[in-house]
């Protein structure tokens, strides 16, 4: 799988901008602020719906216009296809010129894996870190997930409005039998998905992080969640009833499912030091590389959002010699030396992508 071209009108700081794309490396290099993360963003996009930095599509539209507009021309091993979005007053995606009704219509169409220096947080921060990254790249391989994903948040909603209507207006605390029933068919289908595409990674990154570590380190990994049985997780329900209606909120679900990363059996986040978070991330990120080609039968592409720069140049070299035959899409604000591919350059300034140059190296 690879993009042949991208077009953006008044995207963020473009106000009009066709991009052709090599098949290998597609290097966009200029100073910070011109505009380089917005490209990766804009097929970010395209991918899923929305954007991976900003709350609101209206952020995404160039300051006093009124709409924007993203396209991407690519290709997959069998056809042709294009994705375009309309942002405006409401956000319209089509596909091969069709309008969807529904946004999961787009997931699994453009598959990316997107490779940045905040992805450290990820391993670093809090739980909902990890479940953004479960949920970004599930959704993409199981599109019925999101589907999953929503109704859950939708009856989480309601059941958290009705635990505070038991306890100002002293309503029938039984009718929550309803929602837990909900909610817990609901749960018990994503922390399956999540257990499945965690498994995958178990059977991946061991490997991977051998090989990155010279067989220094072991890398473990283990998802955390009380919603992988139905029965077990209504009892949870109705042991927390109490407290939920004190809390005026949902204390258990997979809206608290987490994952945790061990070294040497020792929690990476507790113990793990700035390089290992680093090692432990790129063995991440390569093994989900990996699984998305194994489920879709395609190679991803790679956005390397001022990625290659955090990585010292035994790293980088390992993980370029794991993505051959795919197409990387990398912004960098300093030359960086890439041997051995071909490679098509633009200068990002001030909006304006220049150049366009195949060259041996960065």
């Amino acid at each position: 799988m690879w993009i042949n071209k991208i077009k953006i009108n008044n995207f963020r700081n473009y106000e009009n901008q066709e991009i052709n794309l090599e098949k290998n490396v597609n290097v966009f290099y200029g100073e910070n602020a011109q505009g380089k993360t917005n490209i990766i963003e804009a097929i970010f996009l395209c991918s899923m719906g929305k954007s991976f930095r900003a709350k609101q599509d209206k952020e995404m539209i160039r300051l006093n216009q009124n709409n924007a507009v993203v396209e991407v021309e690519f290709q997959k091993s069998d056809r042709q296809a294009k994705i375009k979005i309309q942002l405006g007053t409401r956000k319209t995606v089509y596909i091969n010129g069709v309008k969807i009704k529904k946004l999961s219509e787009l997931l699994g169409n453009l598959n990316v894996v997107m490779f940045t220096p905040d992805d450290i947080s990820i391993l670093k921060g809090g739980p909902q870190n990890r479940r953004r990254f479960l949920d970004i790249m599930i959704s993409q391989l199981k599109p019925n997930y999101m589907h999953n994903l929503s109704l859950y948040a939708k009856i989480l909603e309601q059941r958290n409005n009705y635990l505070r209507q038991i306890k100002e207006e002293g309503k029938d605390e039984n009718l929550l039998d309803i929602w837990d029933e909900k909610l817990a068919e609901y749960a018990v289908n994503i922390s399956r998905y999540r257990y499945e595409f965690i498994e995958k990674i178990k059977n991946k990154i061991g490997k991977i992080h051998s090989e990155i570590t010279d067989n220094k380190e072991v890398i473990e990994i283990e998802y955390i969640t009380e919603c992988l049985e139905k029965e077990k997780y209504l009892d949870l329900l109705k042991q927390r009833r109490k407290l939920d209606i004190i809390k005026g909120y949902t204390t258990k679900g997979i809206h608290r499912d987490d994952f945790m990363i061990y070294i040497n059996k020792k929690q990476l986040n507790i113990y793990g030091s700035q390089g290992q978070h680093r090692t432990a991330m790129l063995s991440l990120k390569l093994s989900e590389v990996n699984i998305v080609e194994e489920e879709i039968d395609e190679k991803p592409i790679l956005l390397l959002d001022d990625f290659m720069s955090e990585l010292d140049q035994k790293r980088r070299n390992h993980f370029l010699e794991k993505i051959n035959d795919t197409q990387v899409i990398i912004t960098c604000t300093d030359k960086i030396d890439i041997e051995n591919k071909n490679i098509l350059i633009y200068n990002v300034k001030d909006g304006k992508v220049l150049g366009g140059d195949i060259d041996g190296k960065v």
